[in-house]
């Protein structure tokens, strides 16, 4: 609906003799600052001034004389420098803030079909703390392309090949034996416990790729103790079976792209202009051996091959170098480097009383995933993680994250959809059932909830235009701070005015359904009592 009134305003004024010969720019919403208690702010004057080239406040003038003119909008005031601050009428305030509707229909129909693939790590381990923010990213941003229409799937890829299981069988084997792995070796202490789960009739070839799948299943139940379901987990096994790494490597030949030297084949990244790396890499070794880059060229081959037309890859802090190559192979596969996504999370920096916590009881030189479920909680995990934009460092403050108090954000939001639940109880237990609208005039605080309803979907499209959804975490705390303002003021079941009661409970509920709804979209729970 905040769409249409886009488009009838965009009419009303392309319509209007003062603007008559001019292509006249899309109309765009913003919330209205606090200050001028108005609830949209438009710069479109400021925007079409210069085509006009007349002063924009004049023309914000001339159009807010016409917005006025539309049944939608109670007031519109034209403010320096050429800002427009439009009041909604309640009634209209009230009818977009009922629509349950996110998803967009342009989306559906869209040819684009995005695949996100994150965390990644390699099969040798616990999966650490810094997966979990890349697994929390990944996740909410499927959720978000999801719930607005996209056609978005989410991958995991498993780096099954190569000589990490044999390193990783030497390892366990030192281990079993109650020796301390080789100093290129895998050092954790989960090896221990690993060392301890070998079957007896296991040949010691099979040590590496027997603890390898072991780890992949622990890795795979954390992740869904995580909430973070994949559409695939993919095998880089699997591009090795299916000769797909010696078919791109082909296909890059062919393009003219591959060179040898040195007895190895090179991938010529600085062959063109329009390649962005810095310098050639080798594909294959010098005993024929294809390198991890030459894998990963193959895997991403196979998601365009799949149909996938925008590539988005979650990469650790580490992996700026890893961009530039991956950008030029994109090109030389003969796709739009644009349609290669890279979005690198930094790193998180864990506190407890005050100080940082670096070694973990478990893996030794990391803080496993794991730890910091069961220490704080799922659901503050993925909040916390929600909060910070990927390129940010990250503080997590574990201390805050137990804390059973409005400090805490995600205790904070969630308590708001308790106590909604706990409202209806009580409702209920008076007689009211059923509260399907709002038919008395609106108290102030009725009406913020209300305004801050309607921009939901904006708030999601914001998470998918910066890929993170950070806007989202900031939207539910704001929401939940109206709420309380609300219920501090409002009293909601009275049954000696019953259509105010059923107007609030209306209310609360769609607050209720909006806090569900942002909690899903980010991997955490909406308790109903607390």
């Amino acid at each position: 609906m905040l769409e249409k009134l886009k488009q009838d305003i965009h009419l009303k004024l392309s319509r209007a003799d003062y603007f008559k010969g001019f292509e006249l720019p899309e109309v765009d919403f913003a919330v209205a600052p606090a200050h001028t208690g108005a609830d949209i702010s438009l710069n479109w004057a400021l925007s079409v001034a210069k085509k006009m080239h007349k002063n924009p406040l004049e023309i914000a003038k001339e159009a807010s004389a016409l917005l006025c003119e539309l049944t939608a909008i109670k007031q519109a005031v034209a403010v320096p420098p050429g800002f427009i601050n439009v009041t909604l009428e309640d009634a209209f305030v009230i009818k977009i803030a009922s629509d349950r509707r996110i998803k967009d229909p342009r989306h559906e129909n869209s040819r684009q079909n995005i695949l996100i693939e994150f965390v990644s790590a390699n099969p040798t381990g616990p999966l650490h703390v810094a997966s979990g923010r890349g697994a929390s990213l990944g996740d909410s941003l499927v959720k978000i392309h999801r719930a607005l229409g996209y056609s978005c799937d989410s991958e995991y890829y498993v780096n099954d090949a190569g000589n990490q299981a044999e390193l990783l069988a030497v390892s366990l084997k030192a281990r079993k034996e109650g020796k301390e792995p080789p100093e290129n070796g895998y050092h954790g202490s989960y090896l221990v416990e690993l060392a301890k789960r070998i079957p007896a009739d296991l040949p010691e070839k099979e040590y590496g790729r027997w603890a390898m799948e072991e780890l992949i299943k622990t890795q795979q139940r954390d992740m869904k103790d995580f909430h973070v379901d994949f559409t695939r987990w993919f095998r880089e096994s699997d591009l090795h079976q299916s000769n797909a790494v010696q078919s791109a490597l082909q296909d890059l030949t062919k393009q003219g792209y591959t060179y040898k030297k040195e007895d190895a084949v090179w991938f010529g990244s600085t062959k063109d202009q329009e390649a962005q790396d810095d310098k050639d890499r080798v594909l294959v070794r010098k005993d024929g051996r294809p390198t991890y880059f030459m894998a990963d060229i193959a895997y991403h081959k196979n998601k365009y091959d799949r149909g996938y037309t925008t590539l988005v890859d979650i990469l650790g802090a580490d992996h700026h170098g890893y961009v530039p190559r991956m950008k030029a192979a994109v090109h030389a596969l003969g796709h739009d480097e644009k349609s290669f996504v890279p979005i690198i999370h930094q790193l998180v920096h864990l506190t407890e009383h005050g100080e940082q916590v670096k070694m973990s009881k478990r893996a030794g030189h990391f803080i496993t995933l794991r730890e910091l479920m069961d220490d704080v909680g799922t659901d503050a995990c993925r909040f916390f993680f929600a909060s910070r934009t990927p390129n940010a460092h990250m503080i997590f403050d574990m201390d805050l994250a137990k804390k059973q108090t409005n400090e805490n954000p995600v205790f904070y939001v969630q308590y708001v959809h308790a106590r909604i639940h706990s409202i209806f109880k009580a409702a209920q237990e008076q007689g009211f059932t059923r509260y399907d609208g709002i038919t008395t005039p609106l108290a102030p605080q009725e009406r913020a909830l209300l305004l801050k309803l309607i921009w939901f979907k904006q708030v999601l499209r914001n998470c998918v235009a910066d890929l993170s959804p950070h806007h989202l975490t900031t939207y539910l705390i704001e929401l939940a701070g109206l709420f309380h303002a609300f219920y501090d003021t409002c009293r909601v079941v009275d049954k000696q005015h019953p259509d105010l009661t059923l107007s609030r409970l209306f209310i609360c509920g769609r607050v209720a359904e909006r806090i569900k709804k942002g909690l899903e979209f980010i991997g955490v729970s909406a308790p109903e009592q607390m």
